[in-house]
C-alpha cells in the first residue's frame, strides 16, 4: 500500500510551500512526487495552519486526508508525550479507513520526530496498549476501540491540542456519534478541532455546533468539475446475476464489487473464483489480519476483484478501480454516492453497473432519482455484448482459482467495538473524562 497516494496529487501554481507547509513537510511530499495541492487542501490548510477549527465538506477521494495531516504534524512537531496521552487525535469510522490513514500520515510524523498508532478492533490490544505506553504522539482510531482503552486506564485525552474528526456524516450512518461526542468532551476545549464530511447536515450540523469554536468553512464541491463516471442499470433474472456479475469481472481491469451482506459477500467471492476470477472479500466477520491482506492483494492487483459489504464504501482507497458493480442496489442514495466514490478518483474515468431484479425496479428508480443519476438502462443475461463492451477483453483466464479467505466465527465480530453494535454498547458504557495534566 503506497504511504501517499495519488489522491493528494493535483495540477496547480499553488504550491504546499506558499500555503505556509513547514520545509520539512514540503521535502517529503516532493520525495513523494506531491508537489501541488488538490483544492480541499488549498482552501483548508491556511486556516488550519494557523490554528483555526475546520468546517471541511469534501468527497471522498478529494485529498482531504493530507489537509489535517499537514497542519497536525506541523502543530504537533518538538513537543513532549507523556506515556498513554497522546497529542494528537484522529477519528474514522472504518478499520481501513485508520490504517491508510496511518499510511499517509507516517512519513510526515517521522520527519518531524513523532510516532503514530493506529487503533481498531478486530485485532489484539497488547499491541496498541505498548504503542500508547511508548508515548505515541498522534493516534488514528476507531471510536469503539479507543473508548475501551480508555476505560480501561490505558489512554488519556486530556492532553490532545488538535483532533481530527474524518468522514463525520459516515460516522453518524454507523451510530457512532454518541461515543464520538464522549470523546470529543473528554479533549481540552480549547484544543483545535477540524471536521470533515461529505454532508454537514442532521446530526453532523450538531457535533460542529457543539464541539468547534467559530470555524472556517470550506466546501469544494461546488462548481468543481464532475468525476468522469458512465453509469449502467442492468436489469437481470435472479438465475443469471451471479453470470452476469462474472461476465462483468472478467476483464483486465480493477473491479470492486458491493453486496448488502457478509454472507452475500463471501458467496459471490467464491463464485468469481470458480468463474475464472480469483476475487478477494472485505466485510466484518474477517479476522483483521485477513481484510488487511485481501486489501493489499486488491491494491497490489495480486487479485483484480473484490467483494465488499458497505462497510467498506469509504475505508477503500486505491487508485485504478475502472469498475464498480452493486451486486446488490444499496439502500439509499448516500450509499450509492459513496460506493461510486472509489472509481473516477484522481481525474481518472470509470464506470459503475448498478445490477436490479425486476421486483427491484420501483424501488432502484427512486435511489436513482434521488442520487441525481441517469443511467444507461439494459436488460442483459450473461452472453450479452454489453457486458463485454463494459468489462473490456477477458483476462487470462485463472488455471487455479484463487479460494476465498476463510472467515471467522461471528463471536470474533461480537467483540469488535470498532464498528456497529459495539460501537453502540461502547458509547453507553463510557464516560468521558479529562485527566489532570
Amino acid at each position: 500500500m503506497s504511504a501517499l497516494s495519488t489522491e493528494d496529487i493535483t495540477v496547480g501554481t499553488t504550491t504546499f510551500a506558499s500555503l505556509g507547509v513547514p520545509a520539512p513537510l514540503v521535502a517529503v511530499l516532493a520525495n513523494s512526487g506531491i508537489t501541488a495541492p488538490f483544492p480541499i487542501q488549498a482552501a483548508t490548510l491556511p486556516d488550519a495552519l494557523a490554528g483555526r477549527d475546520i468546517l471541511g465538506r469534501a468527497q471522498t477521494g478529494s485529498g482531504k486526508t493530507l489537509g489535517f495531516s499537514l497542519p497536525l504534524v506541523a502543530r504537533l512537531a518538538g513537543g513532549y508525550t507523556m506515556a498513554c496521552r497522546p497529542r494528537g487525535l484522529i477519528l474514522v469510522p472504518t478499520r481501513e479507513l485508520a490504517a491508510q490513514v496511518q499510511g499517509v500520515i507516517a512519513p510526515l510524523a517521522h520527519a518531524a520526530g513523532l510516532k503514530v498508532a493506529a487503533i481498531f478492533g478486530g485485532t489484539p490490544y497488547n499491541p496498541q496498549v505498548a504503542a500508547l505506553r511508548g508515548r505515541a504522539d498522534i493516534v488514528v482510531a476507531c471510536p469503539g476501540r479507543l473508548a475501551d482503552l480508555i476505560e480501561q486506564g490505558h489512554c488519556h485525552l486530556g492532553d490532545v491540542e488538535i483532533t481530527v474528526l474524518d468522514e463525520a456524516d459516515h460516522m453518524a450512518d454507523l451510530g457512532f456519534l454518541p461515543v464520538v461526542r464522549r470523546l470529543l468532551a473528554a479533549t481540552p476545549a480549547e484544543g483545535q478541532r477540524l471536521l470533515f464530511s461529505a454532508t454537514l447536515d442532521g446530526a453532523v450540523d450538531v457535533i460542529a455546533r457543539r464541539f468547534l469554536t467559530r470555524p472556517a468553512r470550506h466546501s469544494v464541491d461546488a462548481g468543481s468539475r464532475p468525476p468522469e463516471i458512465t453509469h449502467h442499470l442492468l436489469t437481470v433474472t435472479p438465475a443469471d446475476r451471479a453470470g452476469v456479475i462474472a461476465t462483468l469481472a472478467s476483464g483486465e481491469g480493477r473491479t470492486l464489487i458491493f453486496t448488502k451482506t457478509k454472507h452475500g459477500a463471501r458467496k459471490l467471492a467464491r463464485q468469481l473464483a470458480l468463474a475464472g476470477t480469483p476475487a478477494a472479500e472485505l466485510h466484518g466477520n474477517l479476522t483483521q489480519g485477513a481484510r488487511a491482506r485481501n486489501l493489499a492483494a486488491f491494491t497490489s492487483g495480486e487479485v483484480r476483484a473484490m467483494v465488499a459489504t458497505d462497510i467498506a464504501a469509504r475505508g477503500i482507497h486505491v487508485d485504478g478501480i475502472e469498475l464498480v458493480i452493486h451486486a446488490d442496489p444499496p439502500a439509499e442514495h448516500k450509499a450509492y454516492t459513496h460506493r461510486s466514490g472509489r472509481t473516477a478518483r484522481a481525474g481518472a474515468e470509470g464506470t459503475v453497473i448498478t445490477v436490479q431484479t425486476a421486483a427491484q425496479v420501483s424501488e432502484v428508480r427512486t435511489l436513482m432519482r434521488k442520487a441525481g443519476v441517469s443511467p444507461q438502462p439494459s436488460m442483459v443475461g450473461p452472453g450479452s455484448a454489453i457486458l463485454r463492451s463494459i468489462a473490456g477483453p477477458p483476462a487470462k483466464r485463472s488455471v487455479r482459482a484463487a479460494p476465498a479467505a476463510r472467515t471467522t466465527s461471528l463471536a470474533v465480530l461480537a467483540g469488535d467495538q470498532s464498528v456497529g453494535r459495539g460501537a453502540a454498547a461502547a458509547s453507553a458504557s463510557f464516560r468521558g473524562r479529562r485527566g489532570r495534566r
